[in-house]
């Protein structure tokens, strides 16, 4: 597979798992988002004030993810002056993360109670590996659209639809490719998404079982490209 082709694919099997791991998280685990953590304020506000459970879970996430992001960051810039497979070696960190949450979530679940250990347990999981993804992401693939946050993603969608449409100087118009890209990006997390919410209602927790596929698929995809240099 060619690079160009590797640069495409990865990114968008990263968006379909994230909208599948944040939408099967917040149905599985009362509440909980595991990929857009700062969403965890709106609903540990909510759970205060309905008296709904998942309030630990939800303060944990963010100082969780913070952590994790650091500790990506510190292991990627060690594993980066020896090796040139940083990236694939962090994207096999988050696969066994995801295989770990889909045990627990099968074997605890169904969490009707948030803040049970296990589910907090199984939420940190889950959070800790889209940590990982996004951390990755913004460092080894600064120029595609990000994985998880979409609100920013869709946003720039419709400013350069409008300036397709009409814009005083010509040459500045957006460049198709970059529209594309971003609009493909959107629908692979909606996808990832509605495939989540599909398989829960069908599956239950068995649906966790989809994510380590994915990132498994995409860690294969990199692996097959060409060795990036260091």
């Amino acid at each position: 597979m060619s690079q160009f082709e590797s640069r495409n694919v990865v990114p968008l099997l990263l968006s379909v798992n994230a909208g599948y791991v944040d939408t099967a998280g917040f149905l599985a685990l009362q509440g909980l988002f595991t990929a857009h953590v700062t969403g965890n304020f709106v609903t540990l506000g909510a759970a205060l004030a309905l008296g709904t459970s998942g309030a630990v879970a939800k303060l944990l996430a963010l100082p969780v993810f913070c952590v994790v992001v650091i500790a990506t960051r510190l292991t990627g810039s060690l594993l980066s002056r020896r090796w040139s497979r940083a990236f694939e070696i962090l994207i096999g960190v988050k696969l066994v993360l995801l295989i770990l949450g889909a045990v627990l979530a099968i074997h605890f679940g169904p969490f009707h109670n948030g803040d049970s250990h296990e589910a907090i347990v199984t939420g940190m999981v889950l959070v800790a590996a889209m940590a990982i993804q996004n951390a990755v992401h913004r460092i080894h693939l600064p120029t595609a659209p990000p994985s998880t946050l979409m609100t920013g993603t869709t946003t720039q969608v419709m400013i350069d639809v409008a300036d397709r449409i009409y814009v005083a100087d010509k040459n500045q118009a957006p460049p198709p490719a970059r529209l594309a890209q971003m609009a493909v990006n959107v629908l692979a997390f909606a996808l990832g998404c509605g495939a989540a919410a599909l398989l829960f209602t069908r599956l239950g927790s068995w649906c966790f079982v989809v994510p380590p596929i994915v990132a498994a698929l995409a860690l294969a995809v990199r692996l097959a490209g060409p060795v990036p240099a260091r």
